[in-house]
């Protein structure tokens, strides 16, 4: 489709007429056809071939989805950006990417096949799973590129990079071993979180991907019987082993009662021992209320510190481990007090119940003890063979019997529920399990200072998040878990052997071949597993069975989309790190931090210099959107209903793009087509109206500026335009670059185009018409190349009808604007500042009042401290009278000319210092003259005698009440007061009812379908009031709504036009 910008008539350049009622969706449908028809993207970048880079890098999605709102920030944000970078003279290639691997691929595919555990997976073939999952993975890639596409998004489909392409994964090989020869890859046994559901561990930072949710849980409190104590215990108590003593733990997870092997106690904290019938109970003396109602229901024997009751040897709760009471060596081992830092009185007891295998703390606690490790669950958390009482069953369903077993032993001192929130699987929503396991690591904490270097590098939007989210997240930084026990994903290059436990690390395709004797075409699990590689020992070395974690997948996107360092590495070193990036506020813990925790690794850098973080689109209610709770509208549907400018302005023009959460709703939309998209549309249908009328070729060439002051002001207001766009595009804020560019359509609709509008509609085409046109159309043709990265669609289809032949033939292949001081001009701003200032205070007066704007009034009143101000204001009386619709502009020198003041003290600046003597202050205050009160508000401070006492008084010291003076409507706002006279005289009301009659027929005339230049006549009747004024102003009516006939008579078929109380009845036809 090719779009013609002009047509000629008469040998004039004419525009194409401009409807004024767009369908904005359908006009982006015609910008879309004609940017694919002629390349548009493909010719930005290749018009820039030899230019400087600028690099940016996209995050790989998955694609087993479709997308949503969520996705809608980041992709805008992706392209304005880039979009503005290509203007201002950089090559920008934007590269999409697919994330092909991992468990939320792995789940959607066992659904689809009925698979249910890992052991389903591996009778029905791994190699026939993996290949299920790659012929599913790019599922719905056109949904996601018509979509983004749609969105107006300009990004490279056809040369995306997939995660799962052997080279792609090759070069995760080549990081993986870079990472093993500098030792920051090993393997080790932690405590991490760990999936039942997809039977694998979870890395720390994949935690908050998944979220916490509230969940009721058992809360119980168990007793444990204190069997040995050590000598000086005994001293200050010898029946601490009588039999009847009970320490006290409280616990959420009853399931890690059978692998309790300690009691932790606060080596700070006080505990008591008290007596309850003919029990003793020792807990922390703070939690005593929580378990007694008073304390007559007890006794306290003794209290001391946690750090005295250390070594405190009690009977275990299960006889299961009873066997590490003692270590191999005859030290103490299991079945004691220990003492830690973590221990609160927050909740529970006071005493933490110790399982080594279950709890990071706890692990941490058993260190260097001699006391090893238990963990008595298998791969989906059922218990193993050693807790034979639940064998086989999954551990938070044991929870309900084992309490009850510890009831009936009478180990259950107290049961309830607890609401809390609890961490969950982000791939398959199931409650994770925290359990030692053993995993390969990234030692990160090896390298912790390189990445606060790194981060040190990185420009944040908006800035908090260097220091606080993702500053905070790497000074906590832990050793990343990157295995996974799962089957679709980029295997673990390292070979085991099982005869000398001889390993290595495996860089690439050819060391394979190399130590194998076989090229892998396909690096998959299924493919490389069948590979052994010959030991010196003379055995086969295997390949560990972990694949790789997806994050490191997508944090390795630097290195892997170029195929690193097998490839485009002089390339590559030329472009790393990235100019920019941008994804949402979760990443922060997600592809933010695997990007920078790689290249810190591998290169001492950070990976991106700009980083632009968004923050969650929210259902109008507040909740996340859900597609079962239907509290939201469908993307496409949103997109169809009101085009993708006005939902791209909507989302960047919010908090949301301060890392801020919004709440999407239809009517954000529509108040942005409203109050934005069609101002805009229609000052662009105005030009284009009347140029065509006058048959005007506007130009946008200025060698002489205009003499119209109106006309400087609009050049002069379009520089600083440029100016703040381009400075808050350099700080990569887009809220603030969205600023001015509304405030600009706000400015050239009801400012300018109302200000000059009769400039237009005169006939005679003189210099001071054809500069008006002049202006107008600098004024939309810069304002489309500004604000092109924001509202492409708009912004093209205006400048293709505005486009000179010799101008690129898109808005998108030219150069971004470049300020030019010589054409601003601050004092002309000022002055139409402060004109604009003193007129919207009017206006607030109208609307305040109910006194409509068509309402002629007899004066506004002014009153300025401001010498600058009141020179303005005295200047542009005339612009002031028509624009506030009054018949004169009144200067008086005193505030008081226009109210009465009244004094009160103010209580908050007095009240300290006056203390006693305030009511009598108050008094003397009140009885203050106007002379005095206004000398105060001039600066002046006067002193009054209270209780004997001199009080200085000044404007702090007093709140002035304003009572407006007969008639009068007042405003006060800074420097300036404003009133307007209220009164209307018959005469004042008999033009306000005309004025509502020419509104009226110029409406009509608009749903009648006529051109603004076609004549009428015109049929008025009405009330005999009405009569009188038609009478009165005929001839102005005539002229205002280009009637050649006008007539009063009755009407039998009429539009009524309301006026006031009343109505008009009108009649219009052609002439």
């Amino acid at each position: 489709m090719i779009i013609e910008n002009h047509s000629r008539k008469k040998g004039i350049i004419l525009y194409k007429p401009v409807d004024p009622k767009v369908d904005f969706s359908k006009e982006e449908e015609k910008i879309l056809e004609f940017w694919k028809t002629n390349n548009i993207f493909k010719k930005s970048i290749e018009q820039r071939a030899e230019n400087e880079e600028y690099v940016f890098y996209d995050g790989p999605p998955f694609a087993t989805g479709l997308p949503h709102f969520g996705h809608f920030i980041p992709s805008t944000i992706k392209d304005i950006i880039p979009r503005y970078q290509t203007m201002k003279g950089y090559k920008v290639e934007r590269r999409f990417g697919w994330d092909c691997h991992g468990l939320p691929v792995e789940n959607l595919i066992e659904k689809e096949l009925g698979l249910n555990s890992k052991t389903d997976i591996e009778k029905f073939g791994i190699a026939a799973f993996n290949e299920a999952c790659r012929d599913s993975v790019l599922r719905y890639v056109k949904e996601w590129e018509q979509t983004i596409t749609r969105l107006g998004r300009w990004v490279d489909f056809e040369n995306d990079y997939k995660t799962m392409d052997p080279d792609y994964m090759e070069s995760i090989w080549w990081i993986m071993k870079q990472l093993y020869d500098k030792k920051l890859m090993y393997e080790g046994h932690y405590i991490l979180p760990y999936c039942p559901r997809c039977a694998t561990v979870l890395s720390n930072h994949e935690l908050n991907l998944g979220g916490y949710k509230d969940v009721h849980d058992p809360a119980i409190t168990v007793r444990f019987k204190v069997n040995g104590a050590t000598k000086e215990q005994l001293r200050f108590d010898k029946d601490l082993v009588n039999g009847n003593t009970y320490l006290l733990a409280w616990t959420t997870t009853p399931w890690t009662l059978p692998s309790n092997l300690g009691l932790t106690m606060g080596p700070e904290i006080d505990y008591v021992k008290v007596q309850d019938g003919d029990d003793f109970y020792i807990l922390a003396k703070e939690r005593l209320s929580a378990y007694y109602k008073s304390e007559e229901e007890y006794r306290i024997v003794w209290e001391k510190k946690g750090i005295e009751l250390l070594d405190l040897q009690y009977e275990p709760l299960f006889s299961y481990f009873a066997s590490l009471k003692t270590n191999e060596d005859g030290s103490k081992g299991a079945f004691r007090v220990f003492n830690g830092d973590f221990v609160t009185t927050g909740d529970g007891t006071g005493i933490v119940h110790t399982a080594p295998g279950f709890g990071e703390d706890d692990n941490r606690i058993f260190k260097g003890t001699g006391v090893p490790v238990v963990c008595p669950i298998d791969a989906e958390c059922k218990f193993t063979e050693e807790v034979s009482d639940y064998t086989g069953r999954f551990v938070k369903d044991s929870d309900k019997d084992i309490i009850e077993q510890l009831r009936l032993e009478g180990k259950l001192v107290k049961r309830e529920q607890i609401l809390h929130s609890y961490p969950h699987c982000w791939r398959c929503s199931s409650p994770l399990i925290y359990r030692a396991v053993g995993s390969w690591f990234v030692g990160v904490e090896t390298f912790k200072d390189s990445l606060l270097k790194a981060n040190a590098q990185i420009k944040w939007q908006p800035e908090h998040i260097k220091a606080g989210r993702f500053g905070k997240w790497l000074e906590g930084a832990r050793d990343w878990a990157i295995s996974r026990n799962r089957y679709w994903g980029n295997p673990i290059p390292v070979w085991k052997c099982e005869s000398c436990d001889n390993q290595i690390c495996v860089g690439s395709r050819d060391e394979l071949k190399e130590l194998s004797g076989i090229y892998p075409e396909d690096l998959h699990k299924h493919f490389v597993d069948e590979i052994d590689i010959p030991c010196s020992c003379g055995a086969q070395m295997h390949r560990i069975p972990e694949v790789l974690d997806c994050w490191f997948e997508s944090g390795a996107m630097p290195y892997a989309q170029n195929h690193y360092p097998f490839e485009n590495k002089e390339y590559f070193d030329s472009h790393f790190p990235a100019d920019f990036i941008s994804e949402g506020l979760d990443q922060t813990r997600g592809w933010f931090y695997t990007l920078t925790v790689l290249a810190a690794a591998l290169f001492d850098k950070p990976a991106f210099k700009n980083c632009i973080v968004n923050g969650l689109v929210l259902a109008s209610d507040g909740k996340k959107m859900s597609k079962s709770l239907r509290n939201y509208t469908d993307p496409a549907e949103a997109v169809d209903q009101f085009g993708a400018d006005a939902i791209r302005l909507f989302l960047m023009h919010s908090a949301v793009v301060k890392a801020d959460d919004l709440k999407y709703s239809d009517d954000g939309v529509k108040d942005v087509l409203k109050s934005v998209l069609i101002p805009l549309w229609n000052s662009y249908s105005f030009f284009v109206t009347y140029a065509n009328i006058d048959g005007i070729q506007a130009e946008a060439d200025f060698t002489h500026l205009p003499s119209n002051p109106l006309d400087r002001w609009l050049l002069s207001m379009t520089q600083k335009l440029i100016y703040d766009v381009t400075h808050a595009m350099e700080d990569y804020d887009l809220s603030k670059a969205i600023d001015p560019i509304v405030l600009f359509i706000d400015q050239l609709n009801n400012w300018y185009i109302r200000r000059s509008r009769r400039r237009f509609w005169k006939s005679e085409n003189d210099m001071d018409k054809t500069e008006a046109y002049n202006s107008l159309y600098y004024a939309l043709k810069t304002f489309a190349l500004v604000s092109a990265p924001f509202i492409p669609f708009v912004t093209e289809t205006m400048y293709l009808n505005l486009r000179t032949q010799n101008e690129p033939e898109s808005l998108h292949l030219n150069d971004y604007p470049i300020y030019n001081e010589k054409m601003r001009d601050l004092d002309l701003e000022f002055k139409m500042d402060t004109v604009q200032k003193a007129v919207s205070m009017g206006r607030s007066l109208r609307y305040q009042f109910n006194l409509k704007i068509r309402q002629p009034l007899k004066s506004v009143e002014f009153v300025t401290k401001n010498p600058d101000e009141k020179a303005v204001l005295l200047e542009m009386e005339e612009s002031i009278r028509e624009e506030l619709n009054v018949k004169k502009v009144v200067f008086h020198e005193r505030e008081d000319e226009l109210v009465e003041y009244r004094a009160k003290a103010n209580f908050k600046t007095l009240g300290k210092s006056l203390g006693p003597l305030m009511k009598a202050a108050s008094v003397e205050i009140a009885k203050l003259s106007a002379d005095i009160i206004q000398s105060i508000l001039d600066g002046s401070t006067i002193s009054i005698e209270v209780g004997g006492k001199n009080i200085d008084l000044d404007e702090s010291s007093i709140i002035v009440e304003r009572i407006e003076k007969a008639q009068l409507k007042v405003v006060n706002e800074g420097t300036l007061t404003v009133a307007l006279d209220s009164e209307i005289t018959e005469d004042l009301q008999m033009e306000g009812m005309v004025r509502d009659l020419v509104r009226g027929i110029q409406n009509l005339r608009k749903e009648s379908g006529f051109d603004v230049t076609d004549r009428i006549e015109l049929l008025v009747h009405g009330p005999e009031p009405l009569k009188k004024a038609f009478d009165a102003f005929s001839d102005y009516i005539a002229s205002e709504t280009l009637a050649t006939k006008i007539e009063w008579q009755a009407l039998s078929m009429s539009t009524s036009i309301e006026a006031g109380d009343t109505a008009w009845e009108v009649k219009i036809e052609k002439a």
